[in-house]
Formats: structure tokens, sequence, C-alpha cells
């Protein structure tokens, strides 16, 4: 089937042995197909359409944009953009510093969403957030431990309320958000244990906690548009 389909496009296929297919995948798991394809960079903020912030009644719409702060694991990286797909974030920024570039892996670990879901970068994070800001977007942070975070008011995800265009930014794996950004949020979000936690388990991945903010949060949108 593959091979039709590739035959379909022009796309030249060539059948090779096992140990070939596991030295062009790195040793990762293939299923026995590979694809040959130039790499994928990230877009340009400076090139991106600008959504309008209203609809043609005056009303604010619902739009969602995930940004990324130093998101450094490919597999993470890749999980992300898979939840942001399938729950209907309207467009991801990662930052162009200490941040994995779209890889291969990422691509794998997204399950094909990098390839049909544009992910956009910006070199100046505090900028476009400030810049979003006075546009009228309200920018919320995620974290995992609500006593590190300093002169923002942090609530549970299931208390938010979506009632304008929002900016979710989630930080890196080990540090989390950066100072700076959640200085720059209007809200930061946690989700609530449903334990008493030992200490050193008491936090979700990262790419499973934005799957649960997410969720939480565009589930405000299936209901709005009922």
């Amino acid at each position: 089937e593959f091979a039709l389909q590739a035959a379909a496009r022009g796309v030249p296929v060539l059948r090779l042995p096992r140990r070939e297919l596991d030295a062009l995948s790195r040793g990762r798991p293939h299923q026995g197909v590979c694809l040959e394809a130039a790499p994928l960079p990230f877009r340009s903020l400076r090139d991106a359409e600008e959504p309008r912030l209203r609809d043609g009644h005056g009303e604010s719409r619902q739009l969602l944009w995930l940004v990324l702060e130093h998101i450094q694991d490919p597999m993470n990286l890749g999980a992300l953009l898979r939840s942001a797909y399938f729950l209907g974030v309207d467009r991801v920024v990662a930052t162009d510093s200490n941040s994995c570039p779209l890889t291969p892996i990422v691509s794998k670990a997204s399950a094909g969403a990098m390839e049909v879901f544009d992910v956009y970068s910006t070199d100046d994070l505090q900028g476009f957030l400030k810049a979003k800001k006075a546009e009228g977007w309200e920018v919320v942070g995620a974290v995992s431990n609500p006593e590190d975070v300093e002169d923002v008011p942090v609530i549970s995800c299931s208390e938010f309320r979506w009632d304008k265009p929002i900016i979710v930014v989630i930080g890196s794996e080990g540090e989390g958000l950066s100072l700076e950004t959640q200085l720059q949020c209007h809200r930061v979000l946690a989700i609530a244990p449903g334990r008493a936690l030992h200490p050193g388990i008491d936090s979700l991945n990262v790419s499973v906690a934005t799957g649960i903010l997410l969720h939480s949060i565009c589930s405000q949108r299936r209901r709005h548009g009922d």
C-alpha cells in the first residue's frame, strides 16, 4: 500500500535490507518503512498571518495559542504537538534558543502532526508576549509547584474560564517557566493532584500536564459552540 501511494505521487521506492532501514532510522523503531524528506524548519512569526481577534459581530474569537519555552526533549515536543493538533490549538510557538529542533524523532512522536501543523518560533519571547497582551490576549502560564510562583495569581485549571483569545505558556522539563515569563502572565494554572504526593513524585510529565490543561480549556470551546 505504501509503495502504491508513493508511486502515485512520483516518489521513488527502494527495497532495502532491514539492517539498512535500522541505520536510516538510527536504531529507532521504523515498522519496515522509512521516508527520506527535506528538513522541516520552524516558521517565522514575522511571516505569519495575523488572526482576526473579533468576528463579524464584534465578539471576541476563541483563539488558543500554545507557547513552548525551552522544551528540549524531542519525545516531549512530539507529544505536545500531537496533543495541540488533536485538541484544536490554533498555533504553536517555540522559543528559538535552548529548544529542540523539528527532528525526525519529533515527527514520529507527534504521529505525523508535525508534518501538517505549522510550528512557529520567536527569538524574543518576552517581547512577543508583551505585544500580544497589548492586543488584548490573555497570557496564562502553567506550573507544577504553585509555591514557586511570585506576584502572579495561581488558580486550578478547572476554575479557569476562557472568555478571550489566550496564550498558554509551557516551560522547560527541568526548570519550568522562567521568572521573566511568569511575570508576563496574567494568571498561572495548576493541576490539583488526586492524593498526597510522595516527595520527588510531585509533578507530571510536561506533555501529559499540557494535554490535561489544553483539554480543560478546549472543552469550554465546545460548550460555547453548542
